[in-house]
């Protein structure tokens, strides 16, 4: 889903993350840098070309979702941060509890709850995030790559901790939890 080539500065508008600029594409509607989005291209090259790095794929997109919303300007903007959210919520809340993160219960999770998008609300994004695509991508392949995007993944959920609460309801209404 990229969108034109752009220039970018140094500052991602989406994350925050301070990259060399690049010209390049971007996703259509998820606010980045050219050099952003090339890097979580590349993280998600690895994911999709080595199985055992498929169990946290999910947790990369929901954080780069989550990390580039937009301005919530369009439906779809706001459609995607809380889906998003809600995915990042059940695996990382499920997993703590006890509950698997494997990728049929999350897409099964993302299924039921893209039925009830419509009702989402537009959710103001962070002022910075903590860790970013740019702090993952160095590890991209490598041995760290699963265990780096899930400390990506805890740490963006933890800075949108002002609406767990509208996240965490908004699961339950449509879950039943």
């Amino acid at each position: 889903m990229a969108g034109n080539d752009q220039t970018a500065a140094r500052i991602c508008p989406g994350c925050g993350a301070d990259l060399d600029p690049e010209v390049g594409p971007t996703h259509n509607y998820m606010t980045s840098s050219p050099a952003c989005y090339t890097r979580f291209t590349a993280v998600l090259a690895h994911e999709y070309s080595d199985p055992a790095l498929l169990a946290t794929h999910r947790l990369s997109v929901d954080s780069y979702a989550v990390q580039h919303p937009g301005n919530g300007a369009e439906r779809r903007m706001v459609q995607s941060v809380g889906l998003h959210l809600a995915r990042l919520c059940v695996q990382l809340e499920d997993h703590a509890a006890g509950r698997p993160r494997g990728a049929e219960a999350t897409n099964a999770v993302m299924l039921g709850l893209g039925q009830h998008k419509a009702t989402l609300e537009w959710l103001e994004p962070p002022a910075r995030f903590e860790v970013t695509v740019a702090d993952v991508a160095p590890y991209a392949g490598g041995p760290e790559h699963a265990a780096r995007v899930i400390a990506w993944a805890e740490a963006t959920w933890a800075d949108w901790s002002a609406h767990h609460d509208y996240v965490r309801d908004w699961v339950g209404r449509w879950l039943g939890r």
